[in-house]
């Protein structure tokens, strides 16, 4: 399900996420079964499918991702993914920067259009929708093990300096170790000890 513009869009933590035309907004929904992986790592299955997508456009290294499933591009935050659950299935939402972004927002952003891509919703969806049909699959057929591969691959390398800003207002500064089993981050503090990460807001440091 794609929208030309949304009037009541949100973002992670009920932030406000703008929505001119031009730009994808899209949900997709995931009906879960019983042999499936655990539903939240579908948040790494739509940044991976997200990545392929807008990696088509650009050479090695200008897009990366960022715990859980942000997407920068040349550092910027170009998307947002967002999952909800209802009943037995996973609302997945889209937003991606192709014509436009902000710039009255607490992180720098970008969109595809400010580094010379000129494409439209219509034709980035049907790129977007086979990408997440494949990993998807994967998810479904080999569990999380190749889709965290592919998230790490593509991601800030260990050694990287991050924040972490968790649901309780709390802020955790340290060093991206790697992902668990289960897709969470394991960061690892100044004297040495390792936090897991569930759930949170992570900013490069």
């Amino acid at each position: 399900m794609r929208a030309e513009r949304q009037t009541a869009g949100r973002g992670r933590q009920s932030r406000v996420w703008q929505s001119p035309a031009g730009n994808l907004y899209a949900s997709t929904l995931v009906r879960l079964r019983p042999a499936d992986p655990t539903p939240a790592t579908l948040a790494l299955v739509a940044a991976v499918a997200l990545e392929e997508a807008v990696s088509a456009y650009f050479g090695a290294g200008q897009v990366q991702l960022k715990w859980p499933n942000d997407l920068l591009l040349s550092g910027a935050k170009l998307s947002g993914i967002l999952l909800e659950r209802s009943g037995d299935a996973i609302v997945i939402g889209f937003g991606v920067n192709l014509a436009h972004h902000p710039t009255d927002v607490d992180r720098v952003t970008t969109s595809l259009a400010a580094h010379g891509v000129a494409t439209n919703p219509d034709d980035f969806i049907v790129t977007l929708a086979e990408c997440f049909a494949r990993w998807l699959a994967r998810w479904r057929g080999e569990g999380l093990a190749p889709i965290r591969d592919r998230w790490t691959a593509c991601a800030h390398p260990a050694g990287t300096a991050l924040t972490a800003r968790l649901p309780d207002g709390s802020a955790i500064d340290g060093i991206f170790d790697r992902l668990n089993g289960d897709g969470a981050l394991i960061l690892r503090l100044a004297d040495g000890t390792q936090r897991v990460i569930h759930a949170g807001d992570v900013f490069l440091i």
